[in-house]
């Protein structure tokens, strides 16, 4: 049932071999990273072979399967949906709750059988809804499912709240014809909790693990959504974005991540950050699948003002953007400026430029920000007042059953609950966030709009007018770090702030490996691009076809 995309006038393609030979000096040194390093044994996009150092995991008929794999089996008749939600539901309870035990899954949707076989006596009757007619997806544990899940955003404090109206996200997957699988782990509270939190970790759900290497970190906020999709626990999941938490999982356990423009998915019904970053966006295997996923969750909402500036800017079907020769005579930026952080991530980013280079693109490089870097800390200040108001409004949404109807509520249960909530970090983003003003004051106010200018204005924007871009390139981040709850994270190399700020579209795809360890390659550009975004990130995912199935060892040889 594993199927190719389709090939017509295919370009030739350079093979992994000839990327892996490209790489000079693929095997640059040796860093301490963590207990028993040794000599460096691995080269730049070769993962290290075997089974036999990884945890048991048994075979899965819908390992790697793609959306129009699961649709043609259904359409056979080999499959129905209430087959493959049975089969993830098994591949769950087999692998995230036992096995490697990747703690990617909060809880399953008690109702997911039934909903499947539902949806199957609509297609047997003749009513297809669409692509994603019968199809599993997971919901991060921030978005709104009014059903027999929770919403809790991975915190005992919200243990027990069900929703009482779907998300707008949650109600277009239903509408398309989606089968709510489960709710994923993530960062507790979307990682503004602890200036040292570990991501991947939430109360709730305990730490999820990287199943490239179990030792190693999942990243997030995206974790369990980034993770199930890797793991191949489900056909596609939804994420949310405030800065890196799609595109940072999605890098670190080898698949697509896309962070859509602000405003052309609905954030109403998902537990808030900051509304001028916010966005939720597909996570999935192949760019094609992204695409789908997209299509269903795009339109106008009254519930979220922002997606009032989508109108004339979306569509419903991303998939016929997709084009084999999409990078024939685009002209792609190169932000230099996020290169430099490892020798042997820059090797593959390398490849990588090679790779576009031979698909017929134009290179401008270097295409660099005079603003790179400038606006980190007044984005940490607009999210601290966004955070505070948006959080306040959700809570209070919730009803007077509802045991936190403030942040202050949410900043005492945490101190009353210590040995629950803060075993290995505490609330430090909480308290700040707390201390904040109104939307109204002038700090936010200025904060605001320097974020906008710097990368919007004169970042951005001002790239790609100035070399007359399509799109900019830079490496997602760098391989999945050792996991480490006494100190918190250590992630270097992301690039995902500038876009993140300006609220533009991001995505990554799957660009080589590190001693085992996937790496991604992110395009981003103008506001409302994801058309030319996904027509390039998927000529290059073809033409390299990076992807490979995760071994679940116990940990990466260090480097």
């Amino acid at each position: 049932m594993k199927k190719r995309e389709p090939v017509q006038n295919e370009t030739p393609k350079m093979t992994r071999r000839g990327f892996i030979e490209l790489s000079v000096g693929a095997t640059v040194g040796t860093v301490a990273c963590g207990p028993g390093t040794g000599p460096d044994k691995g080269t730049i996009g070769e993962a290290t072979s075997g089974h036999s150092a990884g945890a048991s995991v048994p075979s899965f008929e819908l390992d790697e399967m793609t959306i129009a794999d699961l649709q043609d089996g259904m359409a056979s008749g080999d499959f129905t949906s209430r087959s493959i939600t049975e089969m993830y539901l098994s591949r769950i309870e087999a692998i995230d709750g036992q096995g490697p035990k990747l703690l990617s899954i909060i809880e399953t949707n008690p109702e997911a059988l039934d909903i499947a076989a539902s949806l199957d006596e609509e297609r047997n009757s003749g009513n297809l809804r669409g692509p994603l007619h019968g199809i599993p997806i997971i919901l991060k544990d921030n978005i709104d499912t009014s059903d027999k899940m929770t919403t809790t955003a991975g915190s005992y404090a919200l243990e027990g709240s069900i929703a009482a109206r779907d998300s707008t996200v949650a109600a277009k997957l239903r509408e398309a014809g989606a089968v709510l699988l489960a709710k994923a782990n993530l960062s507790e509270w979307a990682n503004f909790r602890s200036t040292s939190s570990s991501s991947g970790w939430s109360a709730r759900g305990g730490q999820c693990r990287n199943p490239y290497a179990l030792n190693r970190n999942p990243c997030g906020s995206s974790s369990g959504s980034g993770v199930s999709v890797s793991a191949n626990l489900t056909a596609a999941a939804i994420g949310t974005e405030t800065d890196g938490s799609v595109v940072c999982p999605a890098n670190a356990n080898g698949i697509v991540g896309l962070k859509p423009t602000v405003g052309l998915v609905s954030r109403a019904g998902i537990i808030p950050i900051s509304h001028s970053q916010d966005t939720a966006g597909p996570m999935t295997r192949t760019v094609r699948d992204a695409a789908l996923v997209l299509g269903a969750l795009t339109g106008r909402d009254d519930r979220d003002e922002d997606t009032k500036a989508s109108v004339g800017q979306l569509a419903s079907d991303y998939t016929r953007f997709l084009d084999l020769q999409g990078l024939q005579g685009a002209r792609i930026g190169v932000v230099r400026k996020a290169l430099g952080a490892q020798a042997k991530l820059d090797a593959v980013i390398e490849a990588a430029l090679i790779a576009l280079k031979e698909q017929g693109a134009e290179l401008i490089d270097p295409a660099d920000f005079d603003t790179w870097g400038e606006f980190d800390g007044t984005e940490f200040e607009v999210m601290l007042y966004e955070f505070k108001a948006g959080i306040n409004n959700y809570l209070a949404r919730l009803g007077e059953a509802a045991a936190c109807k403030t942040l202050a509520d949410l900043i005492e249960f945490n101190e009353q609950n210590r040995d629950r909530e803060m075993p290995y970090f505490g609330q430090e983003i909480f308290i700040q966030s707390q201390n904040k003003d109104a939307l109204t004051s002038h700090d936010y106010l200025e904060s605001l709009e320097t974020c906008r200018r710097l990368s919007r204005t004169e970042g951005i924007d001002a790239v790609m007018d100035r070399h007359n871009l399509d799109a900019l390139v830079a490496p997602t981040g760098g391989p999945a770090w050792v996991t480490d709850l006494v100190h918190g994270d250590h992630s270097y190399a992301g690039s995902s702030t500038v876009a993140a700020v300006a609220g533009y579209p991001n995505i990554t795809v799957p660009a080589g490996y590190i001693q085992g360890l996937p790496v991604g390659l992110s395009f981003f550009g103008r506001a409302w691009s994801e058309p030319t975004l996904l027509k390039l990130a998927y000529a290059y995912e073809q033409a390299t076809e990076w992807r490979r199935a995760p071994e679940f060892k116990p940990q990466a040889i260090d480097y």
